[in-house]
């Protein structure tokens, strides 16, 4: 994982909140919608056939335990999971908690309104609850 680096887009609206065993993950810098990404750390990867069997299995495992993270931290109304990668083609998943209250439900959340980043104290705070 040593040559490991996030595709430009994923660098430029993200903010890096730690490394899980096989993935990067990432805080989509919008503060409309609490929205994490999982960037699996193999060079390369755009597609899940791109991992060996053991990873797939860690990529599906860490994709869960952060289902499950978010539930229980933020009590959304629906979890949204998504790998679309039209865009951005290294291979990623999206995780956005939705709320019936957010402002663009029930649509998806890609285009929909202008980011409004975090701030930084925001974004610790975010760090923090994540751990």
């Amino acid at each position: 994982m040593n040559d490991f680096s996030l595709a430009p887009e994923l660098e430029r609206d993200c903010v890096f909140i730690s490394d899980w065993p096989l993935c990067r993950v990432l805080l989509m810098n919008d503060q409309q919608y609490p929205w994490f990404i999982l960037v699996p750390r193999v060079v390369g990867a755009t597609e899940f056939t791109d991992l060996s069997l053991e990873q797939q299995s860690m990529y599906w495992q860490e994709s869960m335990s952060m289902s499950r993270l978010l539930q229980e931290t933020f009590h959304p109304d629906k979890l949204n999971i998504a790998a679309l990668g039209n865009m951005v083609p290294q291979l990623h998943i999206h995780h956005v908690v939705r709320y019936k209250s957010d402002i663009a439900w029930p649509a998806p959340v890609w285009g929909k309104f202008p980011a409004l980043p975090y701030s930084a104290a925001e974004i610790e705070r975010i760090k923090t609850l994540m751990k």
